[in-house]
């Protein structure tokens, strides 16, 4: 008979009780909304989300062990519409048998269940057969269906604190099965973790069984990084983390913070974030938040791009950081991006006015005819190249004001100008209204 295989430590060490559960004080603490839960001795169903080792499997289990009720796990990964079936046939089972038990059903990865499959839950979980709780790393709002989702409360579960994983490195080491860790050591652990017990704890079930093997009572830093090699730090490329670090690179830089968006971008490339990506997002802050306030800006980001694409990593990424600190210390301006989402909104509502006569073009005899640019003013035949009083928008049409230039950088100047502009074909239209000049209207 094949020899039992042994129990990992992440398991053995998790919670058997509530006031043993590392973390996530603000739903677990006295008075938060889990904790009163729990107390109210009335389950509901609810959505756990967040990042991976935090804890959501636990606070299931513990759930189920506070009602009294059924604990029946699936997989969303390698489950379907049978285990979800099989589910029911035993939530069933449970509520009517000689001790009748309530079961809570709970689907690890929910976000993996198609549309049908999570369909399948809401009779169940409306008649009250059994409790739904559902785990999930990805953002609910986007992956769960609404459906189910309303008939849920959502918990955020948050990535465990340095205190949470030294204390989880302490009960570890209680254990005796762990070996000493040196300061430098222990830290580069914490890191390494990176709010994620289950891998905590699997990688000092890896230093361990390594130091066993070597008779190695002590773990110094050195050892460690040799024994547990580079790992890049907990990164899903595709979700909401992703996003979330884009997020605050984009607003450190907006926010005109160099130190900030430096650091950001640096996570991004240690998390396995595509530079190109990176260059990508550049470009747009340089149009959506700094804009014609300092135009080079845009150039440089272009250039960085384009340096990255001749030199690769690790060289090109130089010149990345050099735009981010560029972008970041620059004026800013969203006025260009104000300004094209007004004109968008306005055309899309707005109907399809003719082209005034004085504007079309007239590359024939015929179009000449038809007075197609009778009346056109060559701007460089004009003072300053400038034709004072000449509309330029549709015939009848208030003439609207998109873009507005903030006070700062370059667009400061670009204001003065537009407002000496303004101020002449005010008094140009007011002359020809006047009846001073000939008017520009057909």
């Amino acid at each position: 008979m094949a020899p039992t295989p042994p129990v990992p430590l992440a398991e053995r060490l998790r919670p058997r009780t509530l006031a043993e559960v590392v973390g996530q004080t603000h739903l677990l603490g006295p008075g938060m909304p889990l904790r009163l839960a729990f107390e109210s001795g009335r389950p509901h169903s609810c959505i756990l989300w967040g990042p991976p080792g935090v804890g959501k499997t636990t606070i299931a289990r513990l759930m189920a062990q506070a009602f009294d009720a059924q604990f029946l796990a699936i997989s969303a990964v390698l489950g379907g519409v049978k285990d979800i079936r099989d589910a029911v046939e035993r939530a069933e089972a449970a509520r009517s048998g000689l001790h009748p038990q309530a079961t809570l059903v709970f689907v690890d990865e929910v976000h993996r269940f198609n549309k049908a499959q999570q369909d399948a839950f809401l009779p169940h979980v409306e008649s009250g057969l059994f409790t739904f709780v559902g785990a999930t790393t990805e953002n609910p709002s986007f992956e769960v269906n609404a459906a189910l989702l309303s008939r849920a409360t959502v918990y955020v579960l948050q990535p465990l604190s340095e205190a949470d994983l030294q204390a989880l490195i302490e009960r570890a080491l209680d254990t005796g099965e762990v070996p000493a860790l040196a300061p430098a050591a222990r830290q580069h652990l914490v890191a390494y973790a990176d709010g994620d017990a289950r891998r905590l704890l699997n990688a000092l079930e890896t230093l361990a069984i390594a130091a066993r093997a070597q008779g190695r009572a002590q773990v110094d830093e050195a050892w460690l990084l040799a024994t547990l090699g580079e790992r890049l730090r907990r990164y899903d490329k595709e979700g909401d983390q992703f996003y979330d670090t884009i997020s605050a690179l984009h607003k450190s830089v907006r926010g005109s913070d160099p130190d900030a968006a430096l650091y950001w971008f640096a996570r991004m490339l240690d998390g396995g974030a595509d530079p190109r990506y990176i260059a990508r997002r550049l470009v747009r802050m340089a149009c959506e938040d700094i804009g014609l306030a300092d135009p080079r800006a845009l150039r440089l980001a272009l250039d960085a791009a384009e340096t990255y694409e001749r030199l690769g990593s690790p060289e090109g990424e130089l010149a990345l950081a050099q735009a981010v600190l560029y972008l970041a210390v620059a004026p800013k301006s969203n006025a260009v991006y104000v300004a094209y989402k007004a004109a968008r909104a306005l055309v899309a509502h707005d109907g399809t006015r003719p082209v005034p006569l004085h504007l079309r073009n007239a590359p024939t005899a015929l179009m000449r005819q038809l007075d197609h640019g009778r009346g056109y003013r060559y701007a460089h035949d004009e003072p300053d190249a400038f034709a004072a009083g000449v509309r330029y928008f549709p015939d009848g049409m208030a003439e609207p004001r998109f873009y507005e230039p903030v006070p700062r950088g370059l667009e400061l100047r670009i204001g003065e100008k537009l407002a000496e502009l303004r101020r002449r074909n005010a008094e140009a239209r007011a002359a020809g209204a006047a009846g001073d000049e000939p008017s520009m209207r057909h």
